[in-house]
């Protein structure tokens, strides 16, 4: 399966999520490539979209290799101790690039939320939306950020993992939705036609053209 851009993928994805429309749901896309295929889920579903915002932790020279990932929500640390065993990765840099990738997620607060609080939870079903899934790092992070939120269900939806990923993410939350879990993989990247890079501008434009349809009188 191969998707012409994010916002395609995100209206693929909709049409495995229409039984949620009723479950007052709350979509909430991982900056900054989830947001495109988060709007088009919100839209679909007439759900208000938010941020999840959640940074991963790149491996000495290997930078799109996630060594672990950071939470807004959460002040614990997810380690993914293969690739740090691998590569051998110190504690000391795992602490360091932690400290450095929660000052982004502070800096993209302030960017993003122009103040406003996140979105409420609590007994609302929460549905996680990213561009795909590759090690699950930062995916598993904001499962597990979510589980605490108060959200009455926990939904994963992404347009492609791999199948060892996506079978231990679907553990970590009520459901998961996959459009494609091919056994050869390689990049996100790959799944798509399009995959030029969503910059912060572009992540606020479709915020406010999302705060919008909320607010616009219903027919």
């Amino acid at each position: 399966m191969r998707f012409r851009t994010r916002a395609e993928a995100g209206r693929a994805l909709a049409r495995r999520l229409g039984h949620l429309r009723d479950a007052a749901p709350v979509v909430l896309a991982l900056p900054r490539g989830g947001v495109p295929v988060g709007l088009e889920v919100a839209a679909a579903l007439a759900a208000p979209l938010d941020l999840l915002l959640v940074r991963k932790i790149g491996a000495p020279g290997y930078p799109e290799l996630a060594a672990g990932a950071v939470a807004e929500q959460d002040s614990a640390v997810f380690i993914n101790e293969d690739v740090v065993r691998e590569l051998d990765i110190p504690r000391a840099y795992l602490e360091a690039e932690a400290a450095r990738q929660r000052a982004e997620i502070g800096r993209r607060r302030g960017l993003y939320r122009q103040g406003r609080a996140p979105l409420p939870l609590a007994g609302r079903s929460a549905i996680l939306v990213d561009d795909g899934i590759a090690t699950g790092a930062t995916v598993r992070v904001g499962l597990r950020a979510l589980a605490r939120s108060g959200a009455r269900r926990v939904v994963l939806a992404a347009p492609v993992a791999p199948p060892p990923v996506a079978a231990v993410l679907a553990g970590l939350c009520d459901e998961a939705v996959f459009l494609a879990t091919p056994e050869s993989f390689g990049a996100v990247g790959s799944f798509y036609e399009d995959f030029t890079q969503v910059e912060d501008e572009e992540v606020m434009a479709l915020l406010r053209q999302a705060d919008a349809a909320a607010h616009s009188p219903k027919g």
